[in-house]
């Protein structure tokens, strides 16, 4: 591709290859190591478990009436990115490494990028609303249903997709303006942003510095946000004279902090490591995985067996389609004794 520099009053030419190549864990593939075998099995496992978790989740919040509230609504909204994120993620890292599909198309490898990262970086936004729900709850509980509605919050959730989708596009598209004449292999097991800027043989500046405005907003403000809303939510518990109020305030919390845990821990050790140290490829990639999948993974689990709500909600559709299976069946039997 060329484009006219006016300045320099020249042609210049970005280098894009066709395709790149994908290399996973080096020395662990799945046809000569048995434990190669043992990671894809246990993706596809973790795969399986997302999309039945967060479908069923995601099925009765739209369901059930009585969770069409605005604390459900971030909850549908996580469950949903989850669903989307490990979606656009594992059936192509199982299709690279199980068939040896190692190779892929250059649009296509951008594309990848930009739906793993744009649904990634949803996730880390959705917990600082979900913090943020918790925060009016426990320090305001006598105006929370006056400040968060589902206006309010229908209102914060597309600002964060809009936002990110700009912000991921920026991150993404700069790679277009890169010149790639040297090794192809991206060292991870997905077309991750940093590895593949990394061959480049062009001035790499700009996407370093849009790299560290990325983390700053997906990761680092995320995180200050939720850590200042649960000092506050401390502090507002501090005053609560009974202790067993303490307990039941801070029991609303557990399942969102789980998650926080879960998804920023693993995500910044990675990037922390990587910047300060050199990280062996295989340690990068195990732990890119398992913070791309295991809060996906997590998230069904908490909030269908720890939230009474939700638990009590699976229960009485169940019971429900019982009774109109039941009805159905009584129905039919009659019809044909009449006949």
């Amino acid at each position: 591709m060329e484009l006219f520099n006016s300045a320099l009053g020249k042609n210049i030419t970005f280098v894009h290859p066709l395709y790149f190549i994908i290399s996973g864990l080096s020395g662990i593939g799945f046809l000569n190591v048995p434990y190669g075998q043992y990671f894809y099995i246990f993706l596809c496992f973790v795969y399986i478990i997302i999309v039945v978790g967060n479908v069923l989740l995601l099925s009765v919040i739209f369901l059930v009436k009585t969770l069409h509230t605005p604390k459900y609504m971030i909850v549908f909204n996580l469950a949903l990115t989850d669903l989307c994120g490990s979606t656009a993620l594992i059936p192509k890292v199982l299709n690279t490494f199980l068939f040896d599909n190692r190779y892929i198309v250059y649009e296509a490898c951008l594309s990848y990028m930009f739906f793993v990262g744009f649904f990634a970086s949803v996730q880390s936004w959705t917990l600082v609303t979900m913090a943020y729900d918790r925060f009016i709850a426990i320090c305001f509980p006598l105006r929370y249903h006056s400040i968060v509605t589902k206006p309010a919050i229908a209102a914060m959730l597309l600002l964060v997709w809009v936002v990110l989708l700009i912000v991921i596009s920026c991150l993404v598209g700069l790679l277009d303006r890169l010149s790639f004449c040297g090794s192809l292999v991206i060292q991870s097991f997905f077309c991750d942003h940093g590895p593949t800027y990394r061959l480049a043989c062009s001035d790499t500046s700009l996407n370093k510095i849009m790299i560290y405005v990325t983390l700053t907003i997906i990761d680092c403000i995320p995180l200050i946000l939720i850590v200042l809303t649960y000092i506050c939510i401390a502090i507002a518990l501090s005053r609560i004279a009974s202790h067993k109020e303490r307990v039941k305030a801070l029991k609303t919390c557990t399942s969102h902090l789980i998650l926080v845990a879960i998804f920023f821990l693993p995500f910044l050790g990675t990037n922390i490591a990587a910047m300060t140290s050199s990280l062996h490829p295989n340690a990068r990639i195990i732990n890119s995985t398992l913070t791309h999948t295991i809060p996906a993974f997590v998230n069904p689990i908490i909030y269908s067996l720890k939230t009474e709500e939700v638990l009590d909600s699976f229960k009485k559709l169940c019971k429900n389609k019982r009774l109109n299976k039941i009805t159905l069946t009584k129905k039919v039997t009659s019809l044909l004794l009449r006949h």
